[in-house]
């Protein structure tokens, strides 16, 4: 799985709600009347549907591939929005459903040609270009997401997630300047865009600046609560503080490693992108022989591939 913090800048693809359309339909009654009726040279007749109704479907599949996506299906999302391609050709938002779908089920080469087919149907769609910035971060590129970003910011400055995705590919490449003002820029921009804040602290706690770390990852409890991430992140800022904060970051570890046990991994931290001095110091943390019991219990829970059990 992906790490979390690498978010998708899909465009919504507008599909209009429909019926899905009657199957093809194969009459057979002269092969019900052969018994009755004189041999002739039998042609049945084959119902072809037409093009309405080839979009009628190719639309109700594509629905229904949606649903499953939201659901988690991104495998069968991918199967059925293969077929959607195949019934609506020239629909670049079939292709970015297709993509988007084989994307979360990792088939990353045939997601990248997904979108190379959708930006020929519709070039000035600032979700493919958010799209392939999302395929360029997984791939491990994020000079190519940067450039990819700030083409469909020209053509969508509002974007909160493409912001939120520049900031990831600035960490990547060690800009913590820059991926600070982007993740500022996605938070001002979706008030409710906790990683964004959070993706903040994780920066400013690198920069040296604890207190202000402390404040951004207080403001994202206050819009979730049961976020695991900020809970443990604030914990291990607390703790690098002294005696004083002790007592509440032991509390805050507990429930953040019964939220989300893999954040006992160091590698896990790694993924969503942590630096070296917040690993650190959350290592330290975990030490601390009041947290043993918390800590073997996340260390027998974490699953081994380090999937976040987080809803996205």
């Amino acid at each position: 799985m992906a790490p979390r913090r690498l978010r998708t800048g899909f465009a919504k693809t507008g599909f209009p709600k429909t019926r899905l359309a009657k199957g093809v339909l194969v009459g057979a009654l002269g092969l019900l009347l052969s018994t009755t009726l004189p041999a002739q040279a039998l042609v049945p007749y084959v119902y072809t549907p037409q093009r309405q109704e080839l979009e009628g479907a190719g639309l109700g599949i594509a629905q229904a591939a949606a649903r499953l996506l939201r659901l988690g299906q991104a495998s069968d999302a991918a199967r059925l929005a293969a077929l959607t391609v195949q019934l609506l050709p020239d629909d670049p938002r079939g292709w970015v459903l297709l993509a988007e779908a084989q994307l979360r089920s990792s088939q990353l080469k045939q997601a990248g040609e997904s979108l190379a087919k959708a930006k020929q149907l519709d070039p000035r769609n600032p979700g493919i270009w958010f799209a392939e910035a999302s395929l360029a971060l997984r791939a491990g590129k994020p000079e190519e997401a940067i450039g990819l970003l700030e083409q469909g910011l020209k053509l969508d400055k509002g974007n909160a997630g493409a912001y939120f995705d520049l900031g990831n590919a600035r960490i990547l490449l060690g800009q913590s300047g820059p991926a600070l003002a982007a993740f500022e820029r996605a938070s001002s921009l979706r008030k409710d865009f906790w990683e964004a804040l959070n993706n903040q602290g994780l920066v400013l706690f690198e920069q040296g600046k604890t207190k202000d770390a402390i404040q951004r990852w207080r403001r994202v409890l206050t819009i979730k609560p049961d976020a695991a991430e900020p809970m443990l992140a604030l914990a291990a800022g607390l703790f690098s503080q002294g005696p004083a904060g002790r007592g509440e970051a032991v509390e805050l570890v507990a429930k953040a490693l019964d939220n989300e046990p893999n954040y006992v991994l160091e590698s896990y931290q790694k993924e969503q992108l942590w630096g070296p001095k917040l690993c650190s110091t959350t290592q330290e943390l975990l030490q601390q022989g009041d947290l043993k019991a918390v800590v073997d219990r996340a260390l027998a829970n974490a699953s081994p591939e380090g999937e976040s059990s987080e809803e996205e």
